[in-house]
């Protein structure tokens, strides 16, 4: 897979989208102290540091979490000084260079009232973590078969200018069947109406997923980490003394 460069700046918006989401479009989603931040904890399970280098959002981080609390965020794979980590995953990120967007005759726009079977068909998929509100994050759109839910996709991180496509899954029994590549045109045809640019997130070792997209015009552009983190005990300990 080869890896393409959006620019020559040293750093770009999606070098760190979580935070470029929840102090811009998603902000009202966000709960912040200073130079960390997150989503509600029923919208998405995302924190983000404004530079994971600035000792200073280490510490804004520990405030928002509490004492022993964890985070997931991107790109540590060292914890600082009075942190830890305990799980760390491996994925890439790919960026629209090609993609065909065009609507979906058969994709509906899901709502509230839908999650109970969102969350089912995520359970039984596992696409990636989903929440209660994240289908307030932006448009979800699906495909029904005799009324039921068989295919998800949908908008989740909103960095300024772009919009990540993810959730996408399709129900076992119907897989096979371009339901997945067809929602995926479809919600980044409402992204590119708004003049935005999609990207998504996989997992590293979804290599069928990635394949899936670099054939319908996405393209790898990083590699990426993420890490849970938690506060040590001897840091707890500190704060509590």
């Amino acid at each position: 897979m080869s890896v393409t460069i959006l620019d020559a700046s040293p750093s770009h918006i999606l070098d760190n989208p979580a935070w470029a989401a929840l102090t811009g479009p998603h902000a009202h989603f966000a709960e912040r102290i200073g130079h960390a931040a997150r989503y509600h904890q029923d919208v998405a399970p995302f924190y983000a540091v404004s530079d994971e280098d600035d000792p200073r959002a280490w510490v804004d981080l520990a405030a928002l979490v509490g004492p022993g609390g964890t985070a997931s965020v991107r790109g540590v794979t060292e914890a600082p000084d009075g942190w830890e980590v305990v799980g760390t995953g491996y994925g890439v990120q790919l960026v629209d260079t090609g993609l065909r967007a065009e609507p979906d005759p058969e994709a509906v726009r899901l709502g509230p009232d839908d999650v109970p079977e969102i969350l089912d068909l995520v359970a039984r998929t596992e696409p990636g973590p989903y929440l209660p509100r994240t289908v307030e994050m932006g448009t979800y759109l699906g495909i029904r078969h005799r009324g039921r839910l068989i295919a998800l996709a949908g908008e989740r991180l909103h960095p300024p200018g772009w919009t990540e496509i993810s959730a996408v899954c399709t129900a076992p029994g119907y897989r096979g069947r371009g339901l997945a590549t067809r929602l995926v045109r479809a919600v980044a045809a409402g992204i590119k109406e708004r003049g935005e640019r999609p990207f998504l997130h996989a997992r590293a070792d979804n290599a069928n997923a990635i394949r899936l997209y670099e054939s319908i015009g996405f393209t790898l552009r990083r590699r990426t980490v993420f890490s849970l983190v938690r506060q040590s005990e001897a840091a707890v300990l500190e704060e509590m003394a």
